[in-house]
């Protein structure tokens, strides 16, 4: 994994410093984050496996695209940014809400994020970078919601949290 510092925040998303990601990560301190959601015209959500080489929650499905700002980069920078080196899209984002988080995984290391969420509309097909996505699909909010109650392990814990918040601003 490639050395890239979060920005560490208290309740208030108040930057409080700086750290290595991985060691973040390993010591469970609350970050910067962002989640983009690209809804098409049918009003269905553009979801994304991720790689199988992620450090956490690999192969799971989840939100179009998900990352850290990078320090001094504003939440929105990051959300344009991640979008197009993810999923190799430009589409203008509305910021919808923000929400804290916290995650623990078996691998030792705990996602704690507070995640500025963003909200976009394009009928254009991504075209996903190998390196971040296994494979991506179009879903309505039923599907989701039915998949979510049969396997909820295949979706990450983030995504669980908050898609049905989205759906409702979307």
């Amino acid at each position: 994994m490639q050395q890239e510092n979060v920005i560490l925040v208290n309740e208030r998303d108040e930057v409080i410093g700086t750290m290595e990601k991985l060691e973040a990560h390993q010591k469970g301190l609350l970050h910067r984050a962002i989640s983009v959601f690209i809804f098409d015209n049918q009003h269905r959500l553009l979801l994304q496996q991720r790689a199988a080489h992620k450090y956490h929650s690999a192969g799971l499905w989840t939100n179009t695209c998900c990352s850290h700002p990078a320090p001094g980069e504003t939440a929105s920078a990051a959300a344009h940014r991640r979008l197009e080196e993810e999923m190799g899209m430009h589409v203008p984002l509305t910021f919808a809400f923000t929400f804290r988080y916290r995650a623990p995984f078996d691998n030792g290391l705990v996602e704690h994020e507070l995640d500025h969420v963003f909200i976009g509309y394009s009928n254009h097909p991504p075209i996903p970078n190998p390196a971040e996505v296994a494979a991506y699909r179009w879903s309505d909010r039923t599907t989701i919601d039915r998949e979510n109650r049969e396997n909820p392990e295949a979706y990450t814990a983030w995504f669980k949290l908050i898609y049905d918040k989205v759906f409702e601003r979307a």
